[in-house]
């Protein structure tokens, strides 16, 4: 067997050799055809801001989409560029660049900007990049003279994915206002590297969105977090080699780009939007590095439950807001913290107004005199407060919380033993009232009747109290007494200095335990309570100030008050109103009570 196998071997060499040293047939060449060189991949280089807010609030698109690129882009081979007057194209030129993981910057002119300005601008990001090849879509091509290769995107769905060498994501149909919210829902799926583009995909519109904007971010095509980075094996390439020139032919003769592949997405980025038509191109980029991008309304993360979870979800490490709404970046950073926190208060959200209308029951625990909350064990209180807010559900469309307004410190007869005529009942009374409340969906309101010393010694006793996310504040200045009077012989008043003294600290508090808003209620039924109240500071958005009118008696009386006191009042107040089971005449019904102008905030009854 050993000799048999050997000369099986000889005869395979032989024949080997045989075949290595034959004559080729006449007229060919015997040169060894060269095995072409791979193409290799530019990979654009992504980042994330270093401080854990930023704002860019310029006024106009080109200008805010260079920032962002150069916020979350340190280079890119390929970029694109769009005409900024054209929101069409720019949200054209959106799927391209979310396909193409590159970042969209913008030409020409828009809100006034000249179009020098918008071109100088976009011209100098390009060449921060370092790109290599532009691609343009619309008109821009003929906004920019650059000394890279700009090639034009066809129109033509097969043509477009030979330039872009990998089936773009389709323009997607947008209502007229929902531009942004289309964009930031953009998300480039899994793509075979060494797979040709089949071009079969570009070109036919997707189903238009909702009127509504999105207010969560935009989910990935995989089971990836969204702005997740795609995996290695998921990578999108594009275009040419990075040896060869910098935008070769395609077999139909059209440019095509030079090969990159998608970057890894730096994990904890946030990208917040009002839906201002001015970000589409910035949200682009966004989408493009892969950032998840959250439409905000209004510019305020704490509004609405599904941006509260949203943010919360997303537990950002770097946030970048675009435009000035978002305000500076230390306001921005707090108001994020707190959204992150994903606790809600009481109807959802973690701001109170608009939106919400509290009904609450007014009194203290086991002293019925003082009000309703007195008359009832904790469960049928909380029955009896929810039983309220159902009456005035039905003549609403805003979410209608029950509530309790909580007298914790009462005003007494008597000096008592620190002198001050106020007694101040313990926290640990009320806590299982705050708890029970809470987890009842109850909104809790701390109402403090100090007698002769101040609203803000009193308000730091029960700060325990005020760290719970659902329990605001109430001052009673009715019960605010000067060193020399008495309570039920002067009615007692305060200035608006020791209101701010409290306001201040309030928000301090909220805002350093990330805190959704709170409700501050300053109670008042003549203008002499309240000493230039025109002072009252309104401008601390961690809390909702609200004036309570608490007047009883007459009908007439009480509207005489109402539009009396909302004459000089400081921008920026709600207002609350009170209903006196014994003492109206007679007492509103729900519907009388929402029949006020303008319709209250809070309705307490007592």
């Amino acid at each position: 067997m050993r000799t048999t196998r050997a000369l099986w071997g000889v005869a395979l060499v032989s024949l080997a050799l045989g075949a290595c040293t034959a004559s080729p047939p006449d007229g060919e060449s015997t040169t060894p055809t060269p095995t072409p060189t791979p193409e290799v991949a530019q990979v654009p280089e992504l980042r994330l801001p270093e401080e854990p807010t930023t704002v860019l609030d310029a006024a106009d698109a080109a200008a805010r989409a260079a920032s962002l690129s150069e916020a979350l882009f340190a280079s890119a081979p390929v970029a694109v560029i769009a005409p900024a007057d054209d929101v069409a194209a720019q949200v054209d030129a959106a799927a391209m660049a979310v396909s193409l993981g590159a970042p969209l910057l913008l030409t020409g002119t828009a809100g006034g900007t000249s179009p020098d300005a918008a071109t100088d601008v976009t011209a100098a990001e390009l060449e921060r990049l370092n790109v290599v090849a532009v691609l343009a879509v619309g008109e821009a091509e003929d906004d920019v003279d650059l000394d890279v290769p700009v090639t034009a995107a066809p129109d033509d769905a097969q043509d477009r994915a030979a330039v872009l060498r990998v089936d773009p994501l389709p323009t997607p149909s947008t209502a007229p206002g929902a531009e942004v919210a289309t964009v930031a829902a953009l998300a480039a799926g899994a793509h075979d590297p060494g797979a040709e583009p089949s071009g079969g995909s570009g070109g036919e519109p997707s189903e238009a969105p909702s009127d509504e904007p999105s207010g969560e971010p935009s989910e990935e095509a995989s089971d990836e977090p969204s702005g997740s980075s795609p995996s290695p094996s998921s990578s999108r390439s594009t275009g040419t080699s990075a040896g060869s020139s910098p935008s070769a032919s395609s077999e139909d003769g059209e440019d095509r780009l030079p090969l990159t592949e998608r970057a890894e997405t730096p994990s904890g980025g946030l990208v917040l939007t009002t839906g201002d038509p001015v970000d589409v191109a910035a949200v682009a980029t966004a989408r493009a590095a892969g950032v998840p991008v959250l439409v905000v309304p209004g510019g305020d993360p704490r509004v609405g439950s599904a941006t509260v979870q949203a943010v919360a979800a997303a537990a950002p490490t770097a946030v970048v807001g675009l435009g000035a709404a978002f305000g500076p970046p230390e306001t921005l950073t707090w108001k994020v913290a707190t959204a992150a926190t994903g606790v809600e208060l009481p109807g959802g959200g973690q701001t109170l107004f608009p939106g919400r209308r509290l009904v609450a029951l007014y009194g203290t625990p086991t002293f019925p005199a003082l009000g309703l909350l007195g008359e009832q064990d904790l469960p049928s209180s909380i029955a009896r407060a929810q039983g309220l807010a159902a009456e005035y559900q039905a003549l609403t469309a805003d979410v209608v919380v029950p509530a309790f307004e909580i007298i914790v410190t009462i005003a007494s007869a008597g000096a008592g033993p620190d002198g001050n005529y106020s007694n101040e009942l313990p926290v640990e009374t009320f806590v299982p009232w705050v708890e029970a409340a809470r987890d009842a969906g109850v909104y809790v309101v701390l109402d403090l009747q100090p007698g002769r010393t101040d609203f803000l010694t009193q308000a730091r006793l029960y700060e325990p109290l005020l760290l719970y996310p659902n329990v605001g504040l109430a001052l009673d200045p009715e019960w605010r007494l000067a060193p020399d009077q008495v309570h039920l012989r002067q009615i007692g008043s305060v200035h608006a200095s020791e209101v701010n003294a409290v306001s201040t600290y309030l928000a301090d508090l909220t805002r350093a335990h990330a805190l959704p808003q709170k409700l501050f209620v300053l109670h008042q039924f003549s203008h002499r309570m309240i000493a230039d109240r025109a002072l009252v500071d309104t401008s601390r958005p961690e809390l909702a100030t609200m004036i309570h009118v608490d007047g009883q008696g007459s009908q007439g009386a009480k509207a005489g008050t109402w539009a009396s006191l909302q004459q000089g009042a400081p921008a920026g107040l709600t207002w609350g109103w009170k209903n006196f089971v014994d003492e109206d005449v007679p007492m509103l019904t729900p519907p009388e009570t929402y029949a006020v102008q303008p319709v209250p905030e809070l309705v307490t009854y007592q």
